[in-house]
């Protein structure tokens, strides 16, 4: 893509500024995504009785499951998005460089999470979810300001000087860093996260095939999955 000149103080585009060049509303629909699976963390940990394990396991897997998703959609942004936004962009540099610093915040944040989850997925003790509470409320505070951040000053970019393909290419990137086997866990939490339930995700996202393997077998799959984790 060509480059486009941007205000020297970085505003967006404005709407005269031409036809967009690609669609990255996903981004926002992902983010919804990791926030509410965040944000119901400490609620998940609070549901674990003392001592209980086997709960703590599932609910630590969980939450292990979104922190590598976060990695992974970090990982694609870091690789795949920043370059090309100095490049084509800049006068994005100011946001891009928001945005590394907002990731270098959150990695730290998500470290502790990763460190201190496999001593209470073995005890289920609330000794031992202390320190994966305090990460978790790091996570959250880090997502807070990020994520809007990012939609508010980024997308609008995004959508002006990026191609299709090279969305898809994030899109796809993200997809590859998901637990293997989670496909029908991530797709139930993605539908849950949406304003609508899901209901317009799938129909601009899923073929009519895979919105019927959703309805027959991977709502009821996911049913079970949200049972497990709040029992």
């Amino acid at each position: 893509m060509p480059a486009t000149a941007l205000p020297s103080n970085g505003d967006q585009p404005r709407p005269d500024a031409g036809a967009k060049s690609c669609d990255a509303s996903g981004m926002a629909e992902i983010h919804r995504m990791f926030r509410a699976g965040f944000g119901e963390g400490d609620a998940l940990i609070r549901g674990v009785r003392e001592g209980d394990a086997e709960h703590a396991e599932r609910v630590g897997q969980h939450l292990a499951n979104l922190s590598t998703g976060l990695h992974g959609h970090h990982e694609g942004e870091d690789t795949l998005l920043w370059g090309r936004l100095e490049e084509r962009a800049p006068a994005c540099t100011v946001y891009v460089e928001r945005m590394r610093r907002q990731h270098a915040e959150m990695l730290v944040h998500l470290s502790a999470l990763d460190a201190a989850l496999p001593r209470w997925r073995a005890s289920g003790r609330a000794a031992d979810a202390a320190a994966v509470s305090v990460a978790l409320t790091g996570v959250n505070a880090a997502l807070a300001v990020h994520m809007p951040d990012e939609e508010t000053t980024v997308v609008p970019v995004m959508e002006h000087v990026l191609a299709q393909d090279e969305v898809e290419a994030l899109a796809e990137h993200g997809r590859r860093s998901a637990p293997k086997g989670a496909m029908f866990t991530t797709l139930g939490m993605i539908l849950a996260a949406q304003p609508d339930g899901g209901a317009e995700w799938q129909r601009k996202h899923l073929p009519a095939p895979a919105r019927l393997v959703w309805r027959t077998v991977g709502a009821r799959k996911y049913a079970r999955y949200r049972a497990s984790l709040v029992q």
